[in-house]
């Protein structure tokens, strides 16, 4: 429950009912940032652009969410302390520079600096977009706001990949890039009349060491997730390790710190932490696998898989909204995350079944029902980790939101990649897939067995 202390500040009271077009100017600048699942449609051209062998890609991906996953608490932390309209303003300039420079890079080394740069950007905008939000709903309206956050997040996850492929057609691979720019530039010039931002303390001041700490762990943690099968993965885990060591012992010492250690050292929070990370390393293998499955069914195509593939967010998409509108009145967050966890588990099983002679319509209603699934409970677990921060704390709430997904991800490709390639050794592709699916669905289930017993249900 906020404090009196909370209840004072403006973010609490907000806009009680929120105007829409702040609400569509707010999810401009988010897909800004989301909409970069549509490069992935692009790596065929990119690769032949600039002479890459396959593996190359993997650095257009690991540039850049290396740099924003790395940064997000940081910047959740300083757009609590500045603001968080500044930050999410600062962030879409940024942002449409960077894609600007990408579109035009001249060669592969130069794109991945600017790609670094874009991740700056979108670490920028999406450190602040959940803070934006509900501070247009007010507290007593969180979970709805949270709601449509999320589902705005999924529309961006949804429709990249419809457009990646249609521009990368008509334009070529830097129209994946570029299109983005009027997005971020509209948001920018439009966006108007955000509740004011509280009235900074003397203690408010960014903890730079802290950070500094903060990012090195992060960094390196990611690069552990991504080198699992190399021997450099224990070198990273090391140094994150320690530089994890110096962020707490920093931390737990500041006057203001990042994120408050006596928090993250609660049993139930870190349990829920994990849970989120468990999940959405389970979900995301639909993002790894399903288009190699697709593309082996004649009369699909391009398009074709890529709107069946949509299906998973669309669900979320779908989901989300009814999730926010549902917490607090008719069940509490923590029964609707384990039912959406219960969901993802229920799809990703079925999915686990599909051979080359499934039907289009039960492909579409498996990847729909895993993305219901996973639409809930990312608002179910954003909810409750916004309520388990103090109000003033509300960007580093939406941050470590998105960074325990972003782990997630990171996770999946590394683990899941590597389970599907040893079981395709012994089993054959069709067999691999459905075995690698049946274990990522028992992911899901013990994510909500887990939550369950770990009381935070309230």
């Amino acid at each position: 429950m906020p404090s009196p202390t909370d209840r004072d500040n403006p973010l609490s009271t907000g806009l009680l009912h929120a105007r829409p077009w702040q609400l569509a100017m707010i999810g401009l600048g988010t897909a800004a940032a989301q909409l970069d699942a549509s490069v992935n449609i692009a790596f065929p051209a990119i690769t032949q652009a600039f002479g890459l062998a396959i593996g190359d890609i993997q650095w257009l991906v690991i540039s850049y969410v290396l740099t924003y996953a790395s940064l997000l608490l940081a910047f959740g932390r300083i757009g609590d302390t500045v603001g968080h309209a500044l930050v999410f303003r600062i962030g879409l300039i940024l942002s449409a520079t960077a894609l600007l420079l990408v579109s035009y890079s001249p060669s592969y080394g130069v794109m991945l600096v600017f790609r670094c740069l874009q991740g700056v950007g979108a670490a920028l905008v999406l450190s602040c977009g959940a803070a934006l939000v509900t501070s247009l709903y007010g507290e007593e309206r969180r979970s709805r706001a949270l709601g449509i956050y999320t589902m705005m997040l999924a529309l961006g996850l949804m429709i990249g990949p419809l457009l990646g492929g249609a521009l990368t057609a008509a334009w070529d691979w830097p129209a994946v890039f570029w299109y983005r720019i009027p997005i971020a530039i509209a948001a920018l010039l439009l966006l108007r009349g955000m509740p004011a931002s509280p009235q900074r303390q003397a203690s408010d001041r960014f903890d730079i060491l802290g950070g500094a700490a903060l990012v090195l762990g992060l960094v390196t943690m990611l690069m552990t997730l991504n080198r699992l099968r190399e021997l450099s993965a224990v070198w990273f885990g090391l140094l994150s390790a320690a530089a994890f060591a110096a962020f707490v012992f920093r931390e737990s010492r500041a006057a203001r710190p990042i994120i408050a250690v006596d928090v993250l050292g609660r049993p139930g929070f870190a349990l829920l932490n994990l849970v989120s990370v468990l999940a959405n390393l389970a979900a995301f293998s639909i993002w790894l696998l399903v288009p190699y499955f697709l593309a082996r069914v004649p009369g699909y195509g391009l398009t074709g898989s890529g709107a069946i593939l949509a299906a998973a967010a669309a669900g979320a998409v779908l989901a989300a909204p009814i999730g926010g509108r549902l917490v607090g009145r008719h069940i509490s967050a923590g029964r609707l995350a384990i039912a959406g966890a219960v969901a993802v588990g229920a799809g990703l099983l079925w999915i686990g079944t599909w051979t080359e002679q499934t039907p289009t319509v039960l492909r579409i209603a498996a990847l729909v029902m895993q993305g219901v699934g996973s639409g809930l409970f990312q608002l179910a677990y954003s909810d409750i980790v916004t309520a388990a921060l103090p109000l003033r704390d509300r960007g580093v709430a939406g941050s470590l939101v998105l960074l325990t997904r972003t782990l997630g991800t990171v996770t999946a490709a590394s683990i899941v990649l590597m389970v599907f390639e040893i079981l395709n050794t012994s089993h054959g592709f069709v067999e691999a897939f459905q075995l690698t699916f049946q274990l990522a669905a028992m992911l899901a289930f013990v994510a909500a067995v887990l939550l369950a017993v770990s009381g935070r249900i309230r």
